[in-house]
């Protein structure tokens, strides 16, 4: 037998334990002596023999070995529109001229580029070839027509196109497609002049007329159509018609002890003709600092007068501020500068007097005002915050009418005055297991200028009942959903009294578990609080102890303020002969039960010869029945809910909070245990 080598896969086993692996076995077979002799010589010599490797790895070893070529990848696209660029002439309905495409072909062999959808193709060049256009591949887009280019690299597709020109309510449209080039650039030619254009899609370049034409040349944004949308210009002989005017000027005058600062708002409308400038007449004694506006260009005082000139003529309406001062007394009767409009049909507006200072408006006399709210007078008047303030509105006329005004100042000595201060607090807050908590906010207010206080419950509180001075009212909302309630205003220092501010109202926490920790959060107001007292009442399952922190455990004392005192009781109601009910409260389901009794023993005393009495009194017990049992009472009536105490209290007092804090205090619960209750 020859020499020959074979190769076999056995399964070979390395160790007692390993799984069998197939392997590759390499054997050498020699005829007769040879291979004895070698057998021999291995025996004698240690020689290395076959060797036994996995076949994954000898598949590894060959693929590095011969390793496999991989073709390069495609090109992501065909082909790109780099650049697209028209020159059209306008002639009727039809925009005629060239498109220019500039595509590279990033591919060998034929490539489909499309030609701009919505164009009518004359004819096709490339290189200064003839060009035939086929139509699109089936699917989208298959009604496109569209160039074969054989070759890689930048090609110059030379289209003759005509595109239509649509005519809508006076204004002619030429749209171009839009591409996916990275620049589009389009010059129009428009055999005509006095032209009005109006570009979307792009961009304006540039604008000329010369020899009886218009050019235009713009640049689309590419993945957008690119619109040209023109009409003949009107002439406009607005600027030539005589000037009408209509203004409205608002003052404010503020008297400070020094001097005197004037500030005015005019609103100028514009009736027929167009504006160069507005003129003011300027009383003696009044200088102008500043004039600001969007159109104002310039201004200038002389001869009395102030001259504002506009940027350029105004057709509609200017707006615009001005900002002057003079010297006037300090005190007594002063005569008040007013300015004035010239040059105008019919003017109105306003004027608001107020004193800066420790000093207040005794009397004033007018011609030609009116007296006014300043809210009457647009924000600049109505957001002043001054104590002392008159305002008047001008009386709608013919310009040129007399107005004047002058007041009557009394100048008081400086003195440091608080303008809105909480003196005390009062909370009483009934909690129960369930974690409701019904809370009796009460506070002793001095007010010498705010309208309103800002009051910002807890979330998730619901109102029960407001009251100013004992009086119910009705709270406002601010945009933030915090309540306004409307103070009294005074005006003097520490002398006048304080009034009482209450509001009830009910909110739920988290139920109360054998023992914890719970938070009561109170309202914040944006008013400062001198001193704060906080009665708690408890269940009297429970030991409550109060966590150190804002607040602090002290002995119980009645409030300080004369405001937050007790009232004394209401009287007995009364009733009238008509059967309507005067006077008296409905306080809850108690309270109503009474007042339900009341009526009922009031029909029983009645006479059985005065059956009209009679009638009318059931009448208005059937309709109290009715309205108690349905649980709700129509129409605006004074409720007076009262705060029910019950259970036993822990007393806590703080000093100092600041306008727009919530305070809070933290409470220990437990409950205790049987027969520990107090």
């Amino acid at each position: 037998m020859k020499n020959s080598i074979f190769a076999a896969v056995y399964p070979f086993r390395q160790f007692a334990l390993k799984p069998f692996f197939p392997c590759l076995l390499i054997f050498f077979f020699f005829p007769g002596t040879e291979l004895r002799a070698q057998e021999k010589s291995a025996e004698s010599t240690h020689v290395a023999g076959w060797v036994v490797i996995p076949v994954e790895e000898y598949r590894v070893l060959r693929a590095k070995a011969y390793p496999v070529e991989h073709d390069p990848e495609p090109p992501p696209v065909d082909a790109t529109l780099t650049r697209v660029e028209y020159d059209l002439r306008v002639a009727g309905d039809v925009a005629a001229g060239r498109a220019t495409l500039t595509v590279d072909v990033l591919k060998d062999g034929w490539v489909r580029v499309p030609v701009p959808a919505g164009l009518l193709v004359r004819e096709a060049q490339l290189d200064g070839k003839l060009v035939s256009l086929v139509p699109g591949a089936a699917g989208k887009g298959g009604g496109h027509l569209s160039a074969l280019l054989s070759h890689a690299g930048r090609s110059v597709l030379l289209l003759d196109v005509d595109v239509p020109v649509t005519s809508s309510a006076g204004d002619e449209s030429l749209a171009l497609p839009a591409t996916e080039s990275g620049v589009t650039r389009a010059a129009v030619q428009l055999p005509r002049q006095g032209i009005d254009l109006r570009i979307a899609g792009g961009l304006l370049s540039e604008k000329s007329e010369s020899a009886g034409e218009t050019k235009w040349l713009a640049y689309g944004r590419g993945n957008e159509a690119l619109t040209f949308t023109w009409r003949k210009k009107i002439e406009d002989h607005h600027m030539d018609q005589p000037l009408r005017l209509r203004g409205s000027l608002t003052q404010l005058t503020s008297l400070a002890e020094d001097s005197t600062s004037i500030y005015a708002e005019e609103n100028l409308d514009v009736v027929q003709g167009a504006a160069r400038e507005a003129r003011i007449e300027l009383p003696e004694n009044v200088t102008i600092n500043q004039v600001s506006g969007a159109m104002v260009a310039d201004w200038e005082m002389k001869n009395g007068e102030l001259a504002i000139t506009f940027l350029e003529p105004v057709e509609h309406s200017a707006r615009f501020v001005i900002t002057g001062e003079t010297r006037l007394p300090k005190d007594g009767i002063i005569n008040i500068p007013l300015l004035r409009l010239l040059n105008t049909e019919r003017d109105d507006g306003g004027t608001a007097v107020e004193v800066l200072g420790a000093g207040e408006i005794k009397g004033q006399k007018s011609q030609g005002l009116e007296e006014a709210d300043a809210t009457d007078l647009g924000e600049m008047i109505a957001s002043r915050q001054s104590p002392a303030l008159v305002a008047f509105r001008s009386r709608s006329g013919p310009s040129g009418a007399t107005r004047s005004l002058s007041v009557n100042v009394a100048r008081y000595d400086q003195q440091a005055v608080l303008m809105a201060n909480v003196e005390e607090a009062r909370y009483a807050v009934l909690m129960s297991v369930d974690g409701k908590e019904l809370v009796q906010a009460r506070y002793a207010i001095r007010n010498n200028q705010r309208n309103f206080v800002k009051i910002t419950l807890p979330a998730g509180a619901t109102v029960w009942s407001t009251s100013l001075g004992g009086k119910p009212v009705r709270p406002g909302q601010s945009p933030d959903g915090s309540l306004l309630l409307p103070l009294e205003k005074s005006r003097g220092g520490e002398d006048e009294p304080a009034f009482m501010v209450e509001i009830l109202y009910l909110t739920k926490e988290p139920a109360w578990a054998e023992k914890g920790q719970a938070r009561l959060t109170l309202p914040a107001l944006d008013l400062p609080i001198s001193r704060t007292g906080l009665l708690l009442y408890y269940p009297p399952l429970f030991k409550v102890t109060a966590e150190p922190g804002t607040f602090r455990t002290q002995e119980y004392q009645n409030a300080i303020s004369a405001a937050l005192a007790p009232p004394p009781p209401p009287p007995s109601p009364t009733y009238a002969p008509s059967g309507n009910v005067m006077g008296g409260t409905i306080g809850g389901p108690v309270l109503a039960d009474k007042q339900f009794d009341r009526l009922e023993n009031f029909a029983k005393l009645q006479s059985p010869d005065d059956k009209e009495k009679k009638d009318s009194t059931q009448a208005l017990l059937e309709t109290f029945r009715s309205k108690s049992l349905a649980g709700k009472v129509t129409g605006i009536l004074p409720v007076n809910v009262t705060f029910p105490a019950f259970g036993p209290s822990i007393y806590l007092v703080s000093e100092l909070t600041s306008e727009n804090q919530a305070p809070a205090a933290k409470f220990n619960f437990q409950r205790e245990k049987k027969g520990g209750a107090r």
